[in-house]
Parts: C-alpha cells; sequence; structure tokens
C-alpha cells in the first residue's frame, strides 16, 4: 500500500484478482478470437507479433452456423503451421460449426464465388429474406445482401396476371419475390450456372411455386421464346446489355410490357469547385440519366427492329441499388415499352 501524494489519507492498494463488472467480463467475438489464437501460437511455440496481430479477420459474415471470413486475414505463412486446429479454434471462437473464407468474385461469365471451404462438410445454407427461404452452396453460387431493398420493391409489385421472363435468375433472388408476393401468374427463369439451378429448383419446391415456373438452362441468348411476357427482368451486373435483344424479343408484340434493367454505371467526375458531396448529389444523378437516354434509345431501336413498328419508351423509374465500388453506382432502370397503334 502506498501513499498518493504528500499529505493525502488516500492510499494506492492493489487488488489481485478483482472481480470484473459484467461488462467488462464480456469479450466481443473478436477478443475472444484473439486469445484463443494466441493461445494455440503459444502451445506451438510459435511468437505472437504485430503482423499477426494486423493478419486477424474484422470482419465476416454469417450464414447460419457457417462464418465466411474476410479475404484479407490469415495470410501470413506462419498459420500455416497450425493446421486444422487453427480453424477449429477460429470456429469455436466465432461460435461458427463451419468455416470458409472469401476470396475475389471469378470473372467466368457467372460471377461464381471464389470461396474456400476451411471448416465442414459441405457449403450449403440458407436465408430468409421478406419471408422467402433461399438455399444454396455458398461455395458456388452468390448472395448479395445488398439488394434486399430491391428484392422488396419487386415483391411489392403488382404483377397479378403477368408473365414475367427472368434472364439472369440465379438462385432466385427475383424470381421467388415475383411469385410468392408479386402475384405473377408464372415466370420463365433463365439461368446457365448450373449450380445456381440446383439451388433454384431447391428454391421453387421449399417455397411452393415449383408449379408456377420453368426454367431454361443455359444462354439465354439462345431462348426461343418470344412474345410472351409483360415484364422482364434483367438482373445480371455490372451489365445486362446482352440480354438487350432478347428482352425486346420476348415482350408482347400488342400490349408490350415493362423492363427491369440493372446496371453498374460509372459515376466518376468533378467540375471545378466541386466537393465530395456536390459530386455524390449532382454528377451521380446525370451520370445515372445520361445512361438511361442511351439504354431507352438502344431498346427503342431493337423493338423498332424485331416488330417491325414503331414503340413508345419511358422511364418510370430510376434508383441507386447500391455503391458498388468507388464512383461506381448499381443502379436499375424501370423501362415502360408500349407498340404504337398503326395508322
Amino acid at each position: 500500500m502506498e501513499i498518493v501524494a504528500p499529505g493525502s489519507s488516500c492510499r494506492e492498494m492493489l487488488i489481485r484478482n478483482p472481480v470484473l463488472s459484467k461488462r467488462a467480463a464480456v469479450k466481443s467475438p473478436a477478443q475472444t478470437l484473439r486469445n484463443n489464437v494466441y493461445k494455440l501460437l503459444e502451445s506451438h511455440g510459435l511468437t505472437w507479433g504485430r503482423d499477426l496481430e494486423c493478419d486477424l479477420p474484422r470482419s465476416w459474415q454469417r450464414h447460419g452456423d457457417l462464418v465466411v471470413l474476410s479475404e484479407d486475414c490469415f495470410r501470413d505463412p506462419v498459420w500455416g503451421q497450425l493446421g486444422n486446429e487453427l480453424w477449429v479454434s477460429v470456429a469455436s471462437s466465432l461460435g461458427a460449426g463451419r468455416l470458409a473464407k472469401q476470396g475475389r468474385v471469378m470473372d467466368d461469365g457467372v460471377r461464381s464465388p471464389n470461396v474456400t471451404l476451411l471448416l465442414g462438410e459441405n457449403g450449403w445454407v440458407e436465408h430468409v429474406d421478406n419471408g422467402i427461404r433461399y438455399t444454396f452452396d455458398i461455395t458456388k453460387c452468390m448472395f448479395s445482401a445488398g439488394n434486399i431493398t430491391e428484392k422488396q420493391r419487386v415483391a411489392s409489385l403488382s404483377c397479378h396476371g403477368e408473365v414475367v421472363v427472368d434472364l439472369y435468375s440465379g438462385i432466385g433472388y427475383f424470381t421467388l419475390p415475383y411469385l410468392v408476393h408479386a402475384g405473377a401468374s408464372f415466370v420463365h427463369a433463365c439461368e446457365w450456372n448450373p449450380h445456381a439451378v440446383s439451388a433454384l429448383k431447391k428454391n421453387l419446391v421449399i417455397n411452393r411455386v415449383s408449379d408456377k415456373c420453368h426454367i431454361h438452362e443455359g444462354d439465354n441468348r439462345q431462348l426461343t421464346l418470344s412474345d410472351v411476357a409483360d415484364r422482364v427482368n434483367l438482373g445480371l451486373i455490372p451489365t445486362s446489355e446482352p440480354g438487350y435483344p432478347v428482352a425486346c424479343r420476348v415482350l408482347k408484340k400488342d400490349t408490350g410490357g415493362v423492363l427491369h434493367i440493372h446496371h453498374n454505371v460509372d459515376c466518376y467526375g468533378k467540375s471545378q469547385g466541386e466537393t465530395d458531396k456536390d459530386v455524390s448529389q449532382t454528377w451521380r444523378k446525370i451520370a445515372w440519366r445520361n445512361w438511361a437516354e442511351l439504354v431507352e434509345k438502344e431498346i427503342s431501336a431493337m423493338l423498332e427492329q424485331v416488330d417491325g413498328k414503331k414503340w413508345q419508351t419511358r422511364t418510370l423509374r430510376l434508383e441507386k441499388i447500391k455503391s458498388y465500388a468507388p464512383h461506381v453506382d448499381h443502379v436499375v432502370l424501370d423501362l415502360d415499352c408500349r407498340p404504337l397503334p398503326s395508322i
């Protein structure tokens, strides 16, 4: 016991093994992970250092009992000396039964995920969005949580009695909201990733709408459908432009319909004196409108070429779904397309 200051009646006392408050005693998953990995390294006679501290995951995604780590962690060769013990420890620290690590999306035409399963027998997971069940193999199929607002909007549409063609169905991101909530009478779902097709078949069954959907497996540019759709969904990014001719061909010739066109718009641009905030509020919307105007002209020309008569097109809605990358916005254009009466 020591005197704090001359003349003071206060004394400084060291309390051994103090009882921590409930808040202080509770450790975050990140703290638990750090402590457990530190102990594991020590047990193997390995030295803990700042480089390893910085190589721990700062974020992860949870899919039920499967946790997906970010790609920027556990890159140091030292971790390899711990073998499977490392992944068992990490999974236990994060309360997971299975573990995987994220990589960059593959540029293979189907945007396959580059996810490596580190612990567990398979990568099948299930998500529930807006009352719809999605099951898929996370190592084989993409799932974008950032599209939830657009899926909710699609679910709120009134599509009763309509036939929808979903040109890039995937595991059913938009196919299922059209059927389960929007009331579409039938959906033609196009998909060329066989793993996504497998998941889509399961999802149609578990959501009890398999009788209202036909899956067209393969390249949608080879689709033989025509003159069937009241609505076409073109949900591929960075661009769904290769699907424009197909979309024009499948629209009903007598009544037309609506195209929902997704695209990643490059919004980079800045005039002298503009702040970053100005750019986000003005230049971005200008970039969106410029893209939408070009698409509308392109679609109008295609419709006239396909049908041999004039069509009227107009923008119903142009909105940002999410930021895809710096200066790149994922937007969706709702384009109304109607044939003009012959004179």
